[in-house]
């Protein structure tokens, strides 16, 4: 069997056609849909990228293989310990090792282990191919290694290629001379100017304000990205820089399923098009990050052609990410580990019977510590460490009428609320009774000093609060955060001697 996946980073599925985006963003990757199944409520159990990526190999929870943030001791995946054979179990129960033993030859192009340091994101690789940027490469610089692997193997039998784009990943790359196919196509209007100006004056890392995080600094190699937004004209032109970053990664998609067609063999492939998560473009006060455990951010596409399977299918059901393992596992007549969280969902490839869950859950810890549930209408978020945004302890949203999140109606439905804590509590008590060390990896970010991106950082952005005009802020993020104040004291005290 021939697979090919294709993960488009930090792509969010409502700027695709499939999904019904009104801006012609994916003309490629729609085509792709109708021959398919996509699914409409597809979650990555861990955002953002390192805890994404670690769930999908493994097939399990983050609090379960120990990857939740971007450093520390929680970036790394937990050991098999005492009961490691010669092998690690990653080279039988990992999403390359499952597929090698199958008898699948096994290659993977992006430069993702090395930019997070993520070496056990090889085990089970015949060939890996490091294009060499640490993520900051553009589809064209890439699609050449993979047309030219597709040229020398796309007929033979038994293969599984990934190949990685970040063209919507910050900071937005498109070049200049591709041009801009949205400049006179209309933005999302769900934001205001009075939602916009709120937003610039709260305190926002990565907001409105400080797009770069915490402050509104630019760089000279990205001349495309903004430092912040003002108004709507510059948020349409953020979201168009955004948008063509969708197209751009888009048009090179479609240049493999070309190739593949002109070598007889896209009939035959399995392919896959998805992403590690998905993007705030505003929502929660957040431009261009992945930072939060919301809707926004942890929603992401599931495009899947199965040869000889079921067409154009539309799947409403709640999956996760960590599903796909064991439904290549079921695809391929390999044995379902029962390590795996995940589960398959094959019945929907073949015949449309769906199989989602009630609720699923997610989780944030490398921008702020946070897990959401989603349920029914609903979004829930429950917020210990808010990454300098004084988020509340409680939000929730009706995803069905306010995708954007822009009314937190946490105050108004507490009964709701009670619901996706009491789902929060469940899915932790399951998990925890299944987690050998006994330990669950938020608690170990919140003994580490918190998220590795709001760690360090709390005098520096308080000066520029101060600076803005947002002083008023600071006395109450020294109270959530006293022993970060400190260390971002010391931190600043310790940088400027050695200057």
């Amino acid at each position: 069997m021939r697979i090919l996946y294709i993960d488009i980073d930090t792509l969010r599925p409502d700027h695709l056609g499939c999904y019904g985006y009104q801006r012609q963003t994916s003309p490629n990757i729609d085509k792709l849909a109708a021959e398919g199944v996509t699914f409409t409520n597809y979650y990555c159990t861990d955002a953002p990228c390192l805890p994404s990526r670690a769930a999908l190999m493994t097939g399990r929870f983050g609090i379960h293989n120990g990857v939740v943030n971007h450093g520390g001791t929680t970036a790394e995946l937990k050991w098999d310990g005492p009961s490691r054979g010669f092998r690690d179990l990653l080279y039988t129960d990992g999403l390359f090792g499952m597929l090698k033993n199958a008898g699948l030859y096994t290659a993977l192009i992006s430069p993702f282990p090395g930019r997070h340091s993520a070496y056990w994101y090889t085990a089970g690789l015949n060939e890996l191919h490091d294009t060499g940027n640490g993520g900051l490469e553009r589809a064209d610089e890439i699609i050449p290694t993979a047309l030219k692997w597709l040229d020398d193997n796309a007929k033979n039998d038994d293969w599984y290629l990934m190949v990685h784009l970040w063209d919507p990943h910050t900071p937005y790359r498109t070049p200049e001379s591709y041009g801009n196919p949205f400049k006179d196509v209309p933005a999302p209007e769900w934001l205001t100017q009075e939602m916009l100006d709120k937003f610039r004056s709260e305190p926002h890392p990565h907001g409105f304000r400080e797009i770069s995080m915490f402050d509104n600094k630019t760089k000279k190699q990205w001349p495309n990205h903004p430092g912040e937004v003002s108004n709507l004209e510059e948020y349409k032109r953020l979201v168009s820089l955004y948008d063509c970053g969708v197209h751009y990664a888009d048009y090179y998609t479609g240049l493999i399923l070309n190739n593949l067609k002109t070598q007889g063999v896209l009939e035959d492939t399995m392919i896959i098009i998805s992403s590690d998560h998905g993007e705030n473009l505003g929502e929660l006060g957040l431009c261009s990050e992945h930072a939060t455990a919301d809707y926004n951010t942890c929603r992401i596409p599931m495009v899947i052609k199965l040869p000889g399977t079921k067409k154009k299918i539309k799947d409403d059901g709640l999956y996760y990410n960590i599903d796909l393992l064991p439904t290549l596992a079921e695809v391929l007549n390999q044995p379902v580990s029962n390590r795996w969280d995940g589960k398959s969902y094959l019945s929907v490839l073949k015949n449309g019977k769906s199989c989602g869950r009630e609720y699923v859950v997610v989780s944030q810890n490398a921008h702020v510590c946070q897990r959401g549930v989603r349920f029914g209408d609903w979004m829930y978020i429950r917020t210990w460490h808010d990454g300098y945004h004084l988020f509340p302890n409680e939000m929730l949203f009706n995803i069905k009428t306010d995708p954007h999140e822009t009314k937190d109606m946490a105050k108004e439905h507490t009964n709701i609320c009670a619901t996706g804590a009491r789902y929060l509590q469940e899915w932790r008590d399951e998990m925890m009774k299944s987690n050998t060390d006994n330990i669950d990896p938020m608690e170990t970010v919140l003994e580490e000093g918190g998220p590795l991106h709001a760690r360090g950082y709390l005098l520096r952005y308080c000066k520029y609060l101060e600076e803005t005009g947002r002083g008023k802020y600071i006395t109450e993020l020294k109270k959530r955060h006293p022993q970060e104040f400190v260390t971002s004291v010391v931190s600043q005290s310790s940088e400027q001697k050695h200057k």
